[in-house]
């Protein structure tokens, strides 16, 4: 599967949360639900690689993501368990997504959080 057809479809899973919306920043996407961020989608803009970056509070997430291919710790917020992830043919989107609800749990409202049972 191609990088931007991987990119198009997690963006369209992120976007199936309570309350979730997407608007333009940084060059891609910021998905967010009330007004925060849980996941950032960047367009191939030729410098950097078509990817994400999630919240992983799970510590074994966290590490699994982390050993994917040029995953890194997202910038300062990596300290708070935010991950750079890097699409690609080795990236299985199953993966990409559940780790994409894992960030929304992780962000979430508790009550928005317990509607998705």
């Amino acid at each position: 599967m191609l990088a931007q057809d991987i990119h198009a479809e997690v963006l369209e899973f992120a976007l199936r949360f309570p309350e979730a919306y997407g608007e333009p920043g940084w060059g891609g996407t910021i998905v967010k639900v009330r007004k925060k961020m849980f996941v950032y989608l960047n367009a191939d803009d030729g410098d950097d690689p078509v990817a994400y970056n999630v919240k992983l509070a799970d510590p074994d997430a966290h590490a699994h993501a982390l050993s994917l291919p040029r995953a890194a710790r997202m910038g300062a917020l990596g300290q708070y368990g935010w991950v750079y992830v890097p699409f690609g043919a080795h990236t299985p989107v199953d993966l990409l997504c559940e780790w994409v609800e894992d960030s929304y749990r992780a962000i979430a409202p508790k009550k928005l959080v317990a509607e998705l049972g």
